[in-house]
């Protein structure tokens, strides 16, 4: 199978495959519609940022899911799960205090995302294809929030 999962060992059907794919195109078009200059510039960079964080948010869930599925996590598991939804909240607040955002919380929340995958490696919960799956997300959303907290300097 040219070092591919074998199929009795793949948790993840295509259609699951295809959509986490599909959930890169929110933060693609608001990465276009900043770079373009576009009167939506900034309405893209804000909602990018409710878009990764909203992501992060979820993935604190899917690691409560696992550690409550393995049935043996001990409580390192829960916190590290809670963690994403407050820095989210965190990096969020600047904007309202009327304080420098949104492009170092951009830059932030994409590193966050981009390194979250050291999560699941820790916890050790997620099907290798899963895990895989979630390097190549994390990956993609990390980049392209990092671009766009990278565009956010020209239009704010």
């Amino acid at each position: 199978m040219d070092g591919e999962t074998p199929i009795a060992s793949q948790t993840l059907t295509p259609t699951a495959r295809w959509l986490g794919y599909a959930g890169l195109l929110p933060q693609i078009i608001c990465v276009a519609l900043a770079a373009s200059g576009h009167e939506l510039g900034y309405t893209a960079i804000a909602g990018g940022f409710a878009y990764a964080a909203a992501i992060f948010s979820f993935l604190g869930g899917v690691w409560w899911g696992q550690a409550l599925a393995n049935g043996k996590a001990g409580a390192g598991a829960y916190v590290l799960a809670v963690i994403p939804s407050l820095l989210a909240v965190a990096l969020f607040l600047p904007w309202t205090f009327g304080w420098d955002w949104p492009g170092s919380a951009l830059l932030y929340l994409g590193a966050l995302i981009l390194l979250s995958p050291l999560v699941d490696r820790a916890l050790g919960f997620a099907a290798p294809d899963f895990f895989r799956l979630r390097v190549q997300l994390s990956a993609g959303l990390g980049v392209l929030t990092i671009a766009l907290g990278l565009l956010a300097g020209s239009l704010v």
